[in-house]
């Protein structure tokens, strides 16, 4: 249930104790209305890790662009406090229209992915993230389990393609030299990402 607080000390001394503790390490600012997000469960940092972990070794480590697990991205240089969303992994490729600045991004990452957690907004940040041009979108359900990837249409992000366990194509990229594909697995499905170009594959 949400809570709106309009009462600027109890308003202060709350974003002040969720600073002092880390829980407002997933907050956000939504054109000036501060977001408190839910904490991702175990599942859900293990999934962040993981594809962190592959797009790092395809995408940094041959110096194509930067890969972060997490990042506060903005559409502002100041103030960005003010407006500002964290995708679960971001991806900025060299070519890519995002400022990386000391404590944020300026610009939209040209490949994100968002893990859903209940009660969060992860679709709702689509229309933010096409706004600041970033290329594509994977959405991560687990509610039931599903891959949704969005592709930048004009200045929308617009449904590319839904895949579901059994589903037989991949999600293919447009940005990257990825395909995603979820498949059966113990005790839950995972995530199959293949490296096109040299058929590398990774269960996450």
């Amino acid at each position: 249930m949400p809570i709106l607080i309009e009462n600027p000390r109890w308003e202060a001394r709350i974003r002040r104790r969720r600073q002092i503790t880390g829980a407002d390490r997933y907050d956000e600012t939504w054109d000036g209305v501060y977001i408190v997000s839910p904490l991702p469960d175990d599942e859900h940092q293990r999934l962040i890790a993981s594809l962190a972990t592959v797009l790092t070794l395809l995408v940094s480590f041959p110096g194509l662009g930067e890969v972060r697990p997490g990042v506060n991205v903005s559409d502002r240089v100041r103030g960005w406090k003010d407006n500002y969303r964290i995708p679960d992994v971001a991806v900025r490729l060299n070519d890519g229209r995002a400022r990386i600045l000391k404590k944020h991004w300026v610009g939209g990452p040209d490949f994100a992915v968002e893990v859903i957690s209940k009660g969060d907004r992860s679709r709702k940040k689509l229309d933010f993230y096409a706004s600041l041009g970033s290329r594509e979108v994977l959405i991560v359900d687990r509610d039931p389990w599903s891959l949704e990837l969005y592709s930048l249409r004009g200045d929308q992000l617009i449904p590319s393609g839904v895949g579901r366990v059994g589903t037989p194509e991949a999600l293919a990229s447009t940005v990257l030299p990825l395909t995603f594909r979820l498949v059966a697995g113990e005790p839950k499905p995972q995530i199959e990402v293949v490296h096109n170009p040299d058929g590398r594959s990774w269960r996450v």
